[in-house]
């Protein structure tokens, strides 16, 4: 009789499912009724969310708490990926990956990474989701853009490697994202089901690349809910056995932590259930579900999985392989609550800062307006946060932009995409676009003609409407600074785009 047929012999199928299961939780401390559930399902994972996030101080206490609830092999996770997905907004802001790939500076994007962790380890994170992997190569993405470092395979694994690196050595776990490739979808996998039929030899040569270049040093891999029907036409790859058992697992011999991405999501939830897709993900080759939602939902998965343990649709060998998994990335990252020194962390501030600015980028000649002229701004009022990103400027952090010139008119609309440029003044203003949403623009945009354009937010919005244009790839504190900057002529924009974006 061997270890692990002992092990197996002393864990009930409850004691097998509940580490295998991360949750989310509702408010931003630890009730007991919370705290009674991670107990008696002795879950061992917990993502915090923006909904979790008050000061910095409840955010240390709450992870505290959850550290002495879920024990010494927590596994804390938060999506700090930098730019628009970054649900701790009182730490530095890092740049989006995006903006590093326009910045192209292996060396930055490492240091970047590193910073992202020291914050994240003085709050109690041990496990950030970042960073993407994804390669945006499809101008109609809706979800990923500015999240992946670039259009270009090799960059992406070359700058997302050296993130990675500066991460791991600060003491936070990584886990890549979202395998085997987000990047050329049109539909957003929490609204739908997307597809992506490339034979493999395709997804050899774009999507997977990055993944196979950092699968000995990622820790961890966030599955993609996406059909890929030329590998499996029946499931998604996080229930795909061929994808995740086939490719990642017995092809390549990953033996680290694969977890999935959240199973709430409608290309899940609606398909399979709470309870099926646990189950389902398990036999596919994944070690940790991701199953957020009402302590019932939970409960629904966690129970999936005992069941599953309890009649051999799981065996115990799966379980204790997943288990082992998990156990190494807890005792490699630990949950930790170090001190972050004012003067550490204005280093680090002034870092993002100097990232953001490094990845400026003008299009077609883009030159800033004189301060004496007369400006005309057009932005949205308010962009609220959309559960995957945070949300956007306000049309107020727009106006701040043009402090110091002699006269601006800002029209704040509710809308931007109901912008009539018919109805746009011809009197001699200077005509500034300020794109501050995420949405790509409707077809109607291609008939507007601002002097003009930033692009604050998805930079795929330079392609929509024809004009000069400036790129931030984000709109965090440090994007918006560099911006300012070079509206004022106290700075220039000579990053270059690392997707194809037109230019007038």
């Amino acid at each position: 009789m061997n270890a692990s047929t002992t092990t197996s012999q002393l864990l009930s199928p409850a004691a097998l499912a509940g580490p295998l299961v991360m949750v989310d939780m509702e408010g931003t401390s630890l009730s007991a009724a919370q705290a009674e559930f991670l107990r008696r399902h002795q879950i061992r994972g917990v993502c915090l969310f923006r909904k979790n996030l008050g000061t910095e101080a409840e955010v240390r206490k709450l992870t505290q708490d959850l550290r002495e609830v879920l024990g010494p092999q927590a596994l804390i996770g938060l999506d700090q990926e930098g730019g628009s997905v970054a649900r701790a907004t009182f730490l530095p802001q890092a740049p989006s990956a995006m903006a590093l790939g326009a910045a192209d500076d292996e060396a930055l994007a490492e240091a970047v990474g590193a910073a992202v962790a020291r914050g994240l380890r003085s709050i109690g994170i041990n496990w950030n989701f970042a960073p993407v992997l994804d390669v945006n190569n499809n101008p109609a993405n809706p979800v990923i853009a500015e999240r992946s470092f670039s259009q270009d395979p090799a960059a992406v694994a070359r700058l997302a490697g050296a993130w990675m690196r500066g991460s791991l050595r600060e003491g936070v776990g990584c886990c890549v994202k979202h395998f085997p490739g987000h990047g050329d979808t049109h539909v957003d996998s929490h609204l739908a089901l997307p597809t992506v039929d490339k034979s493999r030899a395709e997804l050899d040569a774009l999507e997977l690349l990055p993944f196979k270049a950092l699968q000995s040093q990622a820790p961890a891999v966030m599955t993609a809910h996406i059909v890929y029907p030329q590998i499996d036409p029946e499931h998604p790859a996080t229930l795909s056995k061929k994808v995740l058992g086939g490719i990642l697992r017995d092809e390549w011999g990953y033996d680290g932590v694969v977890i999935t991405d959240a199973l709430m999501m409608k290309a899940i939830f609606e398909r399979y259930g709470y309870d099926r897709a646990a189950v389902m993900a398990l036999q596919a080759g994944v070690d940790m579900v991701l199953a957020q939602g009402s302590l019932e939902e939970q409960t629904a998965s966690v129970q999936a999985l005992t069941a599953a343990f309890a009649n051999g649709t799981l065996s115990a060998e799966q379980g204790l392989r997943a288990r082992a998994r998990l156990d190494a990335l807890a005792a490699a990252y630990p949950v930790r609550h170090d001190d972050y020194a004012a003067e550490s962390r204005d280093r680090d501030d002034q870092l993002m800062r100097r990232a953001w600015a490094s990845g400026l980028t003008a299009l077609g000649e883009a030159k800033a307006p004189a301060l004496a002229q007369r400006l005309r701004v057009y932005t949205q009022a308010s962009v609220p946060g959309d559960g995957v990103s945070e949300a956007g400027p306000s049309g107020e952090q727009v106006a701040s932009l043009f402090e110091g010139f002699a006269d601006v008119e800002l029209l704040a609309l509710d809308d931007i995409d109901q912008l009539d440029w018919a109805q746009v003044p011809q009197d001699g203003r200077f005509t500034i676009l300020a794109s501050n949403h995420r949405a790509r623009y409707p077809a109607a945009a291609a008939a507007w003609r601002p002097d003009l354009h930033l692009v604050l937010w998805n930079p795929f919005q330079a392609l929509d409407v024809t004009a000069r244009a400036v790129v931030t790839w984000g709109y965090a504190d440090g994007a918006l600074a560099a911006l300012k900057a070079w509206l004022h002529g106290e700075a220039a924009a000579t990053a270059t785009s690392p997707v194809a974006l037109a230019a007038a």
